[in-house]
């Protein structure tokens, strides 16, 4: 790989309104070299109908996955000082106008790309964007980034995703990453929700993508863990060292013995008798 891809480790709702475990995020995160960590703001009542919310009153129980306002400075002031940058998905308005003063970017959720609203007031910050596009088609991505352009979004990355938790890595069609590209003229990534390596290598090395998006948890205490679309450290870990390194991995057009080689040479077979190892080190 030429360019270093940008890994987002989404918490979701696995922070359990806990600020030590979020921190404990932020560390983890820098870790694995992620480019950024990914928060979302949302309040029940503001995210649902309280027509939905009357017939299906067992919503009200997910209230616990808030995340408190107060984290959020704490962790904007945390991830500056471990350089990692911090992100945030607004659910509503209010939430926007919060988070402005503490996200570096701006994610939009696949869910809201309807809401020219939402779109409008994202853009008016002036902050980057990434635009998940799960669900959608290219009529709706198209009308969705004329909004942002309209209200001079700063600068928009979309994300090709697949809405399902977890998502049938058979209903992947990564070959959007590549037609969103050429179509729109923008950075593309992927958002994963497949939990598969292979999903993530591939959409990196055959179609391009340069940010990563994967949902993640710390040790599968998290309160969206059950839903089987996270991702653990020990498992992303190789992941993103393989790709990020993948250059080097490659290595140049030659055969030759590597450095952690040196000492195994000796332990060879010796030319004069067959036996092990090397004369010359017996």
């Amino acid at each position: 790989m030429v360019k270093k891809i940008k890994f987002i480790a989404e918490i979701g709702s696995n922070h359990n309104r806990d600020l030590n475990r979020c921190l404990k995020f932020v560390d983890i995160a820098k870790s694995l070299d992620c480019y950024a960590i990914k928060f979302q703001m949302f309040k029940i009542e503001n995210l649902f109908s309280k027509e939905f919310i009357k017939k299906n009153p067992s919503i009200k129980k997910n209230k616990r996955n808030e995340l408190p306002k107060s984290f959020v400075p704490i962790i904007s002031r945390y991830c500056k000082k471990k350089k990692i940058k911090f992100s945030c998905t607004p659910f509503d308005l209010e939430s926007v106008h919060f988070l402005n003063k503490y996200v570096d970017f701006f994610k939009i959720a696949s869910y809201e790309l309807l809401w020219s609203d939402l779109l409008k007031e994202c853009a008016k910050t002036g902050k980057p964007l990434v635009l998940s596009t799960g669900m959608a088609s290219e009529l709706e991505v198209k009308n969705a980034l004329k909004t942002l352009n309209l209200y001079k979004a700063k600068k928009i990355s979309l994300l090709h995703c697949v809405s399902s938790y977890p998502a049938d890595i058979l209903h992947s069609n990564l070959r959007s990453i590549q037609f969103m590209r050429k179509k729109f003229k923008l950075e593309i990534g992927w958002s994963d929700h497949t939990v598969n390596p292979l999903a993530i290598y591939s959409s990196v090395a055959n179609f391009g993508a340069t940010i990563v998006e994967f949902h993640f948890d710390l040790d599968g205490k998290g309160w969206e863990f059950s839903h089987s679309h996270c991702w653990l450290p020990k498992d992303i870990k190789n992941v993103i060292k393989f790709i990020n390194n993948e250059k080097k991995i490659n290595g140049k057009l030659h055969k030759k013995y590597s450095q952690g080689e040196i000492k195994e040479r000796f332990n060879r077979a010796d030319p004069f008798d067959g036996l092990r190892p090397i004369k010359s080190s017996r």
